[in-house]
């Protein structure tokens, strides 16, 4: 999970100038605040999970870390981090506490750096496995109880089962970006040739610095915001189509 370097003020005028952006579109009319409204609960849920997920595989190849620092559970208060969980509420995207892991602790089942993949890998697995369970539950809703999807009471059901999907959907795929300390990253490093694993390791200040100016200029949200739409039509289609929606 995302690991915030560098200078913090930075990070803060980059929430704040995303915050500024968003506020008057939420606040235009009434669905926009409903979404937003609804969004807070989708992004505990999603957050929660993830980190839950990279704590739970790590405990089971073997590492107590995240056991000991209480990340084994599915309190939100145990995993958020507060810029991480406000840029996935305004932005889309956006990261949680990371969970500290010790691969050395890790049985012989697998490599360390297998074993690191794979607790990587976890967290984004969760959130497109939760973006699927609730899509299908959005389905069985709209497809066997269409009466109540008409109510105001209805409609806020849709909204938020959708903002649950949109929001694990752009958590997932943001953290597989292959760039340090993205969990991509780390499920990247498995696969590359030690020469390779001690350049990237010797230059994750230089990524972070990237992603940063990736960020600033919004070229990330272009490579990434496709990729997400993608990947919710070919879920929300699929699903749908077996439901006859």
């Amino acid at each position: 999970m995302f690991n915030l370097t560098g200078d913090k003020k930075i990070w803060y005028f980059i929430l704040g100038a995303i915050v500024i952006m968003h506020l008057s579109s939420i606040f235009s009319n009434t669905n926009s605040l409903i979404g937003f409204v609804l969004t807070i609960p989708a992004v505990l849920i999603a957050i929660t999970f993830h980190e839950f997920a990279h704590a739970f595989a790590a405990d089971k190849l073997g590492d107590d870390t995240p056991r000991r620092e209480g990340r084994l559970s599915l309190n939100p208060l145990a995993h958020l981090d507060p810029i991480g969980s406000i840029m996935l509420i305004f932005a889309g995207f956006g990261w949680g506490k990371p969970v500290e892991v010790n691969p050395r602790n890790f049985n012989r089942k697998l490599s360390m750096t297998a074993g690191e993949a794979l607790v990587a890998f976890a967290g984004p697995a969760m959130n497109i496995i939760l973006s699927i369970i609730f899509t299908i539950i959005l389905c069985i809703v709209m497809k066997f109880f269409p009466n109540i999807v008409l109510t105001d009471i209805g409609m806020v059901i849709v909204v938020f089962l959708e903002e649950i999907v949109v929001i694990n959907i752009g958590l997932g795929i943001f953290n597989l970006i292959p760039i340090p300390p993205l969990d991509g990253s780390k499920i990247l490093m498995h696969f590359l040739s030690n020469r390779a694993k001690d350049w990237f390791e010797r230059n994750t200040q230089l990524f972070s610095i990237v992603f940063m100016v990736l960020w600033i200029t919004g070229v990330l949200g272009m490579i990434i915001s496709p990729i997400i739409t993608i990947v919710y039509s070919f879920i929300t289609n699929g699903i749908g189509s077996i439901f006859g929606i």
